[in-house]
């Protein structure tokens, strides 16, 4: 019990001064309280209701206001404190006057003692001894990290008040999940760019093409977190690890690829000038510009059905697919723009025809593709035909496993069925 009445009246008291919290919910101990005891042989003997003795410890538990009386420059507020402090006072009170004007008391119906409120539950520390907890309950908007610092902080203080042998242990720190979701996003970001930088350079052969592509990806995300604050998307594990790399520099990939591809077409070796370089890179930009653009487009249709969804879902989807979308738009409007003035400044200007890693890697995957996607255009009905029979085996096979598997559940599945049912006609009726 004293443990529950410092944790109410001393350490949650002092939290709720602190920016950030909206209440402290206490668990565990014995919530005290003052309880009057009633006698019913005494009730009875003496004539005395029980309402009258509410209306007893009612009225003479009260602060009464008054008006105020005005003596310049000072004016003087008139109040009267009624309220209970002690025992004495409660076992004190007046119930009512008997027949012969003698006052019948608390004291005289009833025993004054102290008690505690009706327990539904326990808290324990390690199962061993009953211990007193609360949450601190953070308010809608606040920043979790700095509210949870600020507790934090808070707590030396408060642990300076109480009594040396009663000690505050945080058994759930927030701090911890926010900090590991924060570790998990780095870390799929980091990695994600880390191999679509890899690939690129891989494919497209050239070290400058890759990091053009690839400086897509921070400016991307810039461009969607900006979008993110100012439609107030939170950053978090949801709408962050959604994030597909190869999406975004899908557009990038295109226009840097038509660029090196129109370069590589020129039938005059050497070195270009600033200004032929310019001209290239805006005649191959200016072929594909709309082929980039409506793949992108594509790309932000497909999410509009998710930004529909209302509820729960529409709560825990809706993020990631606004955040999806707003990184691809940052994506569109970088292809056009940013990426084809770095194709003008940073790609090689000295034209050679020699073959590239990537090229001898394309050319081998040439070599086995072309003869097989030229048996299948030969045989192309029996290759039609055996992928509807194999579909078809594949649609027989899974409705068989599956009859297999609610098997088992048929006589429980049966049950539930009626019981829905029931219910269905119920809400009907």
């Amino acid at each position: 019990m004293d443990l529950r009445t410092m944790q109410d009246w001393i350490v949650a008291r002092q939290l709720y001064g602190t920016a950030g919290i909206a209440e402290v919910n206490s668990f565990g101990g014995q919530l005290k309280q003052y309880e009057v005891a009633l006698n019913p042989n005494r009730l009875v003997a003496m004539g005395i209701t029980i309402p009258e003795i509410f209306t007893a410890l009612e009225k003479n538990n009260e602060n009464t206001g008054g008006a105020y009386i005005d003596k310049k420059p000072n004016a003087y507020f008139i109040r009267g404190v009624g309220l209970i402090s002690s025992f004495d006072d409660i076992k004190n009170i007046v119930v009512k006057t008997n027949p012969n004007g003698i006052p019948i008391l608390i004291k005289d119906i009833a025993e004054i003692r102290l008690g505690s409120a009706v327990r539904y539950g326990a808290m324990t520390y390690n199962g061993e001894v009953d211990a007193v907890g609360g949450i601190v309950m953070m308010l809608k908007g606040a920043n979790s990290a700095e509210v949870v610092g600020r507790i934090k902080e808070k707590m030396l203080t408060i642990q300076k008040s109480l009594p040396q042998d009663v000690v505050i242990e945080p058994y759930l720190d927030r701090t911890d999940l926010v900090n590991r979701a924060i570790s998990t996003v780095e870390k799929n970001l980091i990695e994600g760019a880390l191999i679509v930088i890899f690939v690129l350079i891989v494919f497209l052969g050239n070290l400058r093409a890759g990091l053009i592509v690839a400086s897509a990806i921070p400016l991307s995300m810039l461009f969607a977190l900006g979008l993110m604050y100012v439609f107030g998307v939170s950053a978090n594990l949801m709408s962050l690890g959604a994030i597909d790399f190869g999406l975004i520099v899908d557009g990038a990939v295109i226009i840097v690829e038509a660029t090196l591809h129109h370069l590589g077409l020129r039938k005059t070796i050497g070195k270009l000038s600033q200004q032929e370089m310019d001209e290239e890179v805006f005649q191959s930009a200016s072929k594909i510009r709309s082929s980039a653009a409506f793949g992108e487009i594509i790309i932000l249709i497909v999410y509009i059905p998710i930004l529909t969804l209302i509820g729960i879902e529409g709560k825990m989807f809706r993020p990631m697919a606004q955040t999806v979308g707003f990184a691809i738009l940052g994506a569109l409007i970088l292809s056009l723009t940013y990426i084809p003035m770095m194709c003008a400044l940073f790609l090689p200007k000295n034209i050679t025809h020699k073959q590239t890693l990537s090229d001898k890697m394309m050319d081998f995957f040439q070599r086995i593709y072309a003869p097989l996607l030229g048996l299948a255009i030969r045989f192309k009905i029996v290759i039609v035909t055996a992928t509807i029979i194999i579909f078809a085996w594949a649609v027989f096979c899974f409705q068989k496993w599956a009859a297999n598997l609610s098997q088992p559940y048929k006589k429980e599945i049966s049950h539930f069925t009626a019981y829905f049912r029931k219910e269905r006609r119920y809400h009907k009726v």
